[in-house]
């Protein structure tokens, strides 16, 4: 029926049925993501004052006045020409990373999209540093579902808790409505998936043109190699909240977005809200 799985109005409790099924939903994705090992907290200090002394100044987002209607769907790449580049940065397994981009963002002035799964404690753990950043619009954040689950593999309504789970999440504590945009774990989705996350509001499923490849573990040499071949104009290009070897070569991708002369942008710098 349409509507079935429609959100509750933003900061709606909610119900035991809910919450009952949000428990089965994590029973069931209990494995998936595996963490990295915490630690190396000074090493990533120090990664983030070198990028703010050495970094100059980005060129800054376009103009409200330049933002377009959202086209719907899925989305993979900004479209048009243009010398933008969305840097979309998912997950949040590793607090210790979710704190270096977040720092790195504060000190560079690079603007990112973080597609946040819930369920890590890297997004209670920060909330004094990033609020006022998602506040300002300088990070955007995004539905990623609560734990990870391969949707394609879940019941309807398990897919529906996950968006729902951490859509409420976000709300609580962020003061956001992230809505339209969600990334399907993994990149998998069909036409039930779409359907589902299309009746709670979020209708624009963001996939990728380019990638860092760090959602392993990888050399830093090869994350650099990667953003290289992939930060190009128009690009969405995703990279990983989890392991530490990325905290490591922020300043070499900001050389990398400065002598392209690119701009980086969030989503919202790019499409007009339709929620």
């Amino acid at each position: 029926m349409p509507g079935r799985y429609r959100l509750p109005y933003a900061g709606t409790e909610l119900t035991r049925r809910h919450f009952i099924a949000a428990l089965s939903v994590a029973t069931l994705s209990g494995v998936g993501l595996s963490r990295c090992s915490f630690g190396a907290q000074r090493e990533v200090v120090a990664a983030s004052e070198q990028v703010a002394a050495t970094s100059p100044e980005l060129l800054p987002p376009p103009p409200r006045a330049a933002r377009i209607q959202l086209p719907g769907g899925v989305l993979s790449s900004l479209p048009g020409a243009g010398d933008l580049l969305a840097l979309t940065v998912d997950d949040g397994v590793n607090s210790d990373v979710v704190r270096a981009y977040t720092q790195f963002a504060k000190d560079t002035g690079v603007r990112l999209t973080y597609f946040v799964n819930g369920i890590y404690p890297a997004w209670m753990d920060h909330v004094d540093l990033l609020r006022p950043m998602v506040d300002d619009g300088q990070i955007q954040l995004a539905n990623h579902t609560w734990s990870h689950p391969n949707m394609t593999r879940l019941p309807l309504v398990a897919v529906a808790e996950e968006l729902r789970h951490n859509h409420d999440f976000l709300w609580k504590t962020y003061g956001v409505d992230v809505r339209p945009y969600f990334r399907s774990p993994y990149g998998a989705r069909n036409a039930h998936v779409d359907k589902v996350a299309g009746d709670l509001g979020y209708t624009t499923d963001t996939l990728w043109s380019g990638t860092l490849e760090d959602q392993n573990v990888i050399p830093e040499a090869e994350i650099v190699k990667m953003a290289q071949a992939y930060f190009t104009p128009q690009a969405i290009v995703i990279g990983h909240l989890n392991h530490l070897p990325v905290t490591n070569v922020y300043g070499q991708l900001v050389d990398i977005i400065r002598a392209r002369r690119l701009r980086t942008v969030t989503l919202d710098d790019v499409f007009l809200r339709s929620v």
